[in-house]
């Protein structure tokens, strides 16, 4: 197996294990486990990305997981809509809450798809995966503070996530280069970045679960 497969199928096992626990998280604490804008701008690009390729005869390593990473993530974007109104302002009503939603979902895959256009299928998909992929760390430790407590959220998706971003930083960032036969530092410094956020999140997620377990463990 050439390393560039192996750095794909890493990427795919580790993102599918973040959203399979983050379905399974979703219906045990009754929450949803990815932070909103996450989801839907991660929703709205595996859907442009996977489907694009369905017109092949044959699909590409990484559509096909696009197609697997889209259907799971429909699965914990009907978490969001079935829990998150829980966590939303109390002053507007569920009706609010969905239109909310829905024009997140909206405004996410105009988005996307004006990356597409504007920059090509190769380039936007690079860059838009990892942009919004450093969104998503700053977010998930933003779902930590403003929750005060872990619910929803694991150090197996902290640590999937992780090693899922920093498989495809040495494809696109190092393996897979530029036209002039150099590295793409664009997408190094990106993954860089995103490597630094998500191990802060381990140390703040793990912190956290042991003040609870501390906590819990407390005689009554």
């Amino acid at each position: 197996m050439n390393l560039p497969l192996l750095l794909t199928l890493l990427s795919g096992i580790a993102w599918t294990t973040v959203y399979i626990d983050s379905i399974r998280l979703g219906f045990k604490h009754k929450t949803y486990a990815m932070p909103f804008w996450a989801l839907v701008l991660n929703i709205s690009w595996e859907f442009l990305y996977a489907f694009l390729g369905l017109h092949k005869i044959s699909t590409s390593v990484q559509e096909t997981v696009n197609i697997v990473w889209f259907l799971l993530d429909c699965c914990i974007l009907f978490t969001y809509f079935k829990y998150g109104y829980e966590e939303f302002p109390k002053a507007f009503s569920k009706r609010i809450f969905y239109v909310w939603g829905i024009s997140g979902l909206i405004c996410s895959f105009l988005i996307q798809r004006q990356f597409y256009i504007e920059f090509g299928h190769y380039m936007a998909e690079t860059y838009s995966a990892f942009l919004q992929n450093l969104l998503m760390s700053f977010l998930y430790i933003n779902l930590l503070v403003k929750r005060a407590g872990s619910k929803g959220q694991s150090m197996l998706i902290a640590v999937s996530k992780m090693i899922g971003t920093a498989a495809p930083t040495i494809l696109f960032g190092y393996l897979n280069s530029n036209s002039n036969g150099k590295a793409n530092h664009l997408v190094l410094l990106l993954g860089i970045l995103i490597f630094v956020i998500d191990n802060l999140y381990i140390v703040l997620l793990y912190q956290t679960k042991q003040k609870e377990s501390y906590v819990t463990a407390l005689p009554s």
